[in-house]
């Protein structure tokens, strides 16, 4: 197999959707022999790469958990896409219109994290269930949470938490530097609270369209050069903007070093400056090791000659979880009925098992420790795997007020 041929390919393969495993949509009511699902992301606008691998993702899920017949207690499994724009007023108002026009059973989403806080009030004013996948904040399972919403996704606090695992050492002293907008400023903030030993001199917040990290880039500077011991600036991106330009600024002159979470393959290539680099990560192909995922590599390389991405394997626990809870159902799409039965479910993802914590429907979940090693052969900086950090022994918080 050849992965570094992967990174071209890697985003026009992630917008074919597997056509063939798609029914065709017609609008109206669903017929008691259908289980409509409405999957609400991304399709275009800043976080149009990551949509698209989830709804990549997503299908080729729903068509291992059903053995390829996509149908579930004898009814079909239709799919309907709606493309929110990573607008959040555009999002909202296609799910209301999933739910309640297209008679969507369960809906699936989105892309931006800013987006779900605006469908959360959706899915409780119409009682039916929001999967979401794969947005991060903590607030979405915090204190905006309704009974509604349940997440495959991680949180900010897993990423935070896996993340404090590399960095957290005693003679450390960290800047952040995130995107002002949930996703950046609940991602800084659990960050915060994981971190026990280290010390965090400065919070850096960039608009989500920034391409000129400069002026950002000084003042995380200033605050770090005259620190003693190991200086790091800790970086939470999304889309598009590459804010490791600033390792362009001599950071080695001050002695400063980058960290950040995993990411796409195409982001990974800027990885490549940075071996040793260590971090955590919520999904890179060639670390699980389990049979949900040596069947997403490589039915995923047969079909895109590449291999899955980030959101590829968080588009497949979504269709797992939903296939999973609609079997134990024997198909009953009944809110309540559902509800009750994913609470506590765990079920098997390409990251291993997951499992619905009751108290806030988050999935708890593998992360994985990496260092970057730099290999020819590949595109981008390779995370190769040092830990393997489970569930139980990340303390994760429940934030809501339920």
């Amino acid at each position: 197999m050849k992965h570094w041929l992967a990174l071209s390919g890697v985003a026009a393969a992630t917008t074919s959707l597997l056509l063939a495993a798609t029914p065709v949509l017609a609008q109206g009511a669903g017929s008691g022999k259908e289980i409509r699902i409405a999957h609400v992301y991304s399709k275009t606008g800043p976080l149009e790469a990551y949509g698209k691998q989830t709804a990549t993702g997503f299908m080729m899920g729903l068509d291992y958990a059903t053995g390829g017949t996509m149908m579930v207690a004898g009814k079909k499994l239709v799919v309907i896409e709606k493309d929110d724009q990573g607008k959040p007023d555009v999002g909202k108002s296609l799910l209301a219109t999933a739910y309640g026009d297209d008679k969507a059973d369960i809906a699936v989403g989105p892309t931006s994290s800013g987006v779900a806080l605006a469908m959360l009030p959706v899915a409780e004013e119409y009682k039916k269930i929001l999967m979401v996948e794969p947005a991060v904040a903590d607030s979405i399972t915090g204190d905006k949470w309704n009974k509604y919403i349940f997440r495959t996704g991680r949180n900010s606090s897993q990423d935070a938490i896996s993340n404090a695992v590399a960095l957290d050492k005693p003679g450390t002293t960290i800047a952040t530097l995130a995107q002002d907008y949930a996703f950046g400023r609940d991602g800084v903030k659990a960050f915060k609270d994981a971190i026990k030993k280290a010390k965090i001199v400065h919070e850096e917040y960039l608009p989500t369209t920034t391409t000129d990290f400069t002026a950002g880039a000084q003042r995380l500077i200033d605050k770090l050069k005259d620190q003693p011991g190991r200086k790091v600036i800790f970086i939470i991106w999304a889309g598009a903007g590459n804010p490791f330009k600033i390792a362009d600024l001599d950071l080695k002159r001050h002695g400063i070093e980058i960290s950040s979470g995993g990411n796409i393959l195409p982001a990974m290539t800027a990885y490549k400056q940075f071996p040793g680099m260590e971090g955590a990560s919520y999904y890179y192909f060639g670390m699980p090791k389990n049979p949900v995922n040596e069947w997403l590599v490589a039915n995923h390389y047969k079909q895109f000659k590449a291999p899955p991405d980030f959101f590829t394997a968080g588009g497949m626990s979504a269709a797992i979880a939903i296939v999973e809870a609609l079997k134990k159902t024997n198909g009953d799409t009944n809110t309540n009925k559902l509800i009750k039965t994913m609470e506590g479910m765990s079920f098997e993802t390409p990251k291993g098992k997951m499992t619905f914590r009751p108290e806030d429907h988050q999935a708890m979940q593998s992360m994985y420790h990496f260092k970057i090693k730099v290999d020819p052969a590949f595109a981008w900086g390779v995370p190769e795997l040092v830990r393997e950090i489970k569930p139980e022994e990340m303390q994760v918080p429940i934030r809501n007020r339920r």
